[in-house]
């Protein structure tokens, strides 16, 4: 799928920190996709955020292809554990930028996790063989016959 969005000047950028868990969940679902881009539905603040190498953007409902907020320049090497917070630049290009900012980290959590739980395992699926014990005075087993 192929999306093209578009970007006013930005009206201003502002250092920030991304949770841990919010930022290994999100790389996780994007290396999971085919292409390297993952489309994740905020459906709380009705945003599309569409999570590729370089960057996480935001788009609003309303104005389906322009970004109104996006999340770049991580800095992953600043961190020395995996549980500490990732540095970014949040990057807010109009009104509704500004005004998701404040909600958009844990929306954006919880619309990662929801779709976390709602991916498949691909991959063969496989039978288990359990022997079934009798209880003393049980029917007998059933043959497989």
């Amino acid at each position: 799928m192929d999306i093209t969005v578009y970007r006013e000047q930005p009206l201003r950028r502002e250092p920030r920190t991304l949770p841990a868990e919010t930022y290994n969940l999100a790389r996780s679902l994007q290396a999971k996709s085919p292409r390297g881009v993952a489309f994740v539905p905020i459906r709380s603040m009705q945003v599309l955020a569409i999570l590729d190498a370089e960057e996480f953007v935001f788009l609003d409902s309303q104005y389906k292809s322009w970004v109104m907020l996006s999340w770049c320049n991580f800095k992953t090497s600043q961190r020395e554990r995996l549980d500490e917070p990732v540095p970014f630049e949040a990057v807010i290009y109009d009104d509704e930028g500004e005004a998701a900012l404040k909600r958009l980290p844990r929306e954006f959590f919880d619309a990662l996790r929801a779709l976390a739980g709602k991916q498949r395992v691909d991959g063969p699926a496989r039978v288990l063989s359990l022997e079934a014990r009798r209880a003393a005075g049980g029917p007998p087993p059933r043959s497989s016959s």
